[in-house]
């Protein structure tokens, strides 16, 4: 009994020891994986805390780490019993291959003993030799990897960069002046600029008290003083003041800002002084710029080519691109039926992150949208930036070449025929329907095809007749009687056959009379009747469009006749023939009226022709005077005072009125553009005070404020001088002279 119960624990204990190494291999292989991986997920979270501007680089390089764990966990999911069994197979040769029995019922008595000897050895083998786990490489790459993050994390990150402490220059007092008692020092001022979310730029400290910032930037100016005073100043130019406030917590510290939209002057007024005039250019957003490289301003799409156009576009902003897209208008149809229809397509799929330049490519295909022979269409290219500046092309017009406008309708060759309202077809539909059925004619049985054949030459019939009007062709009505009435075998042959008479309509020779010789009413009308059938008299057309349209029938009665037979590879020569003269015809019919106007009488050759005289023949001339504006009248009554200045003349108060209409406009000209005119200002300034102050005022300014005044001052116009003449050309008009 004992015996029994041993042997059927052993395969038992075996199977659970196999399990066991199958879940230890399992779960070392994931622990390791997932080791590296946090060591990795680590790494990229402190470069991304010390490196925030690298993101879009860093998540790559995760996405990447991601594929990675997922490529060496997958061959996990393969790890089951079978596998187990097949590796101890492989790695112990005393399991004899028979390690698989353990995972079974033994059904014979062999089977059993092999069972109980592979569980008695397996028991006694190492296990996790069969199921090795790489340990040792993934924990030198997780620890390397944490020592990277660590290092990453723990060195000091780069803070914001503090704005430069700047030093605002206020100018000395003149001597004369009282000395105010000591007052608050400015110890330093800080500038910092902060651009619009949408340019993307980061803030940034100023490196001098006269900057440039992007438009709608907001600027903050900190000063620190030695001692508390009453809030300073911002005096900008043309504006209101702009108050400081104190910073709580910190001493005598004061903050202002103030989004800057155009380029002007500011100064600072701290503790009763003021400072020197400081610059601001504002740099403006430009709207978007937009080129359509393709196609060109006109394209013709001729009907060889492919009706499909490709439209390139190339697209660039100062700050990025946020929206663009491509209008298209197509025009179907000629004169009072056009039809204009509008689509809009989107071509803001390449424009995520704000790109500053892009190229686009869309080609369009003109039967996707609705178009045919004669149809056209415009395009033209919009952008949006992200401060909504909106920026257009010019339109392209691409056309396809019209093969059906050929003169098929009576309109189209200005006949002054009004329209009928019954329906035929165009010569061009009829070419299109012959092709059409000649391609189906092995599909169709005979007698179908024979059918539609036919019904193609009556449409060709009635367009023939449609036509004949225009020759005075008023139906087929007389060649049906014509036919009604043809000689037979019993009749006399000599007896006029009737249409003989029809042939002579035109001089009305042979008027019919009755049995007796005596005339009929209708032999009596027929003179003073218009009629129509006279192919000679019916229309005032020209003989050649006359002839051209004969030969348009004529055509037209080949085509007939041949689609009648059902040959219809025959009929098409014709067909065409027809469509190319009916578009002569358009052609040739239509009128030229001359533009009415003046005319002027003839001269009189004889009296001036080659006479040499010249007294009358100059230019004309207007000769006023146009008064000097004010602005350069103020410019140039200072000018001579700063002349007498640098001469070493002493300045007196009585200048002022002539100085300062001129220091009006060197202020002006400083706001247009602060860069080039704020240092003359500033002497401009500085002159002044020693002039108010009757004291010689220094060389340097007086130099540079000059400077700028002649600057203001429009470009002499230079006088127009008089080519010599040519030797040849003066020779001959004194032989005219003689």
């Amino acid at each position: 009994m004992m015996t029994t119960t041993t042997s059927i624990a052993t395969p038992q204990a075996a199977r659970q020891a196999l399990q066991r190494a199958q879940r230890r291999y399992q779960a070392q292989k994931v622990a390791s994986v997932s080791l590296v991986a946090g060591a990795a997920a680590w790494t990229l979270v402190a470069a991304y805390v010390r490196w925030p501007q690298a993101t879009p680089m860093l998540l790559g390089i995760g996405a990447a780490g991601l594929t990675l764990l997922f490529a060496a966990l997958w061959p996990q999911r393969r790890v089951d019993t079978t596998w187990t069994v097949r590796r101890f197979d492989r790695h112990f040769p005393a399991l004899e291959d028979s390690t698989g029995l353990l995972m079974a019922e033994p059904t014979t008595l062999l089977t059993q003993l092999q069972q109980q000897r592979v569980a008695e050895r397996l028991l006694q083998l190492p296990l996790a030799e069969a199921l090795p786990v790489a340990w040792r490489p993934r924990v030198l790459l997780a620890v390397l990897l944490g020592m990277v993050g660590t290092a990453l994390w723990l060195i000091p990150r780069p803070g914001p960069a503090s704005a430069p402490a700047l030093q605002a220059h206020f100018p000395t007092r003149p001597t004369t002046s009282p000395v105010p008692p000591a007052s608050p020092r400015l110890l330093s001022t800080e500038v910092r600029i902060v651009p619009p979310a949408y340019t993307r730029r980061p803030a940034k400290a100023a490196p001098q008290l006269s900057f440039r910032c992007p438009q709608g930037s907001v600027v903050r100016w900190t000063l620190r003083l030695s001692a508390s005073a009453p809030a300073p100043q911002l005096l900008l130019t043309g504006q209101r003041p702009v108050l400081f406030r104190a910073v709580a917590g910190q001493r005598a510290t004061y903050v202002a800002e103030y989004r800057f939209t155009r380029s002007g002057l500011y100064r600072l007024l701290v503790a009763g002084q003021t400072s020197d005039d400081y610059a601001v250019e504002v740099q403006p957003d430009a709207p978007p710029t937009l080129r359509l490289l393709a196609p060109r301003p006109y394209t013709l799409i001729e009907r060889h080519q492919p009706p499909a156009v490709t439209v390139r576009t190339e697209l660039r902003d100062d700050y990025g691109l946020t929206r663009a897209r491509l209008v298209v208008t197509t025009a179907q149809g000629a004169g009072e039926a056009v039809k204009f229809r509008e689509t809009v397509m989107d071509l803001s799929a390449g424009l995520r992150g704000q790109p500053r330049q892009h190229r686009t490519a869309t080609t369009l295909r003109l039967p996707a949208l609705g178009l045919t022979y004669g149809d056209e269409l415009y395009v033209y290219a919009e952008a949006w930036d992200a401060a909504g500046h909106r920026t257009r092309t010019d339109a392209a017009l691409v056309q396809w070449q019209d093969t059906a406008a050929t003169g098929d309708d009576v309109a189209a060759i200005s006949l002054g025929v009004n329209q009928m309202p019954a329906y035929f077809r165009s010569q061009r539909q009829i070419i299109i329907d012959t092709e059409k059925l000649l391609a189906q004619r092995r599909k169709l049985p005979a007698a179908e095809f024979r059918a539609r054949a036919n019904s193609l030459g009556d449409d060709q019939k009635i367009l023939r007749l449609r036509y004949g009007k225009f020759l005075g062709e008023e139906g087929d009505h007389a060649m049906t009687e014509a036919a009604a009435t043809l000689p037979i075998a019993e009749d006399d042959a000599d007896e006029p056959a009737p249409h003989a008479e029809a042939d002579e309509h035109d001089h009305h020779a042979a008027a019919p009379t009755a049995e007796g010789g005596l005339p009929t009413a209708e032999s009596l009308l027929t003179p003073y009747q218009h009629l129509h059938d006279d192919a000679e008299t019916a229309d005032f057309l020209e003989p050649q469009v006359k002839a051209k349209l004969r030969a348009v029938l004529s055509q037209m009665w080949d085509a007939e006749l041949h689609l009648r037979l059902a040959q219809l590879s025959e009929a098409l020569p014709f067909e065409n023939r027809a469509l190319r003269l009916l578009k002569q015809v358009q052609q040739q019919t239509r009128l030229y009226v001359r533009k009415s106007g003046v005319e002027l009488p003839p001269l009189p050759e004889a009296e001036k022709r080659l006479t040499g005289d010249l007294s009358k023949a100059a230019a004309p001339r207007r000769q006023g005077q146009q008064t000097v504006p004010e602005t350069q009248a103020a410019i140039r009554r200072a000018l001579p005072l700063l002349a007498a200045y640098r001469a070493g003349q002493r300045p007196a108060p009585a200048d002022l009125p002539r100085l300062r209409p001129a220091g009006q406009e060197l202020g002006s000209a400083a706001l247009r553009e602060p860069g080039a005119n704020l240092a003359a200002l500033r002497s401009w300034r500085r002159l002044l005070a020693r002039v108010q102050a009757v004291q010689p005022a220094a060389p340097a300014d007086i130099d540079a404020v000059e400077r700028a005044l002649m600057q203001l001052l429009p470009t002499p116009t230079p006088a127009p001088q008089r080519a010599p003449a040519a030797p040849l050309a003066r020779r001959y008009f004194q032989e005219l002279s003689r």
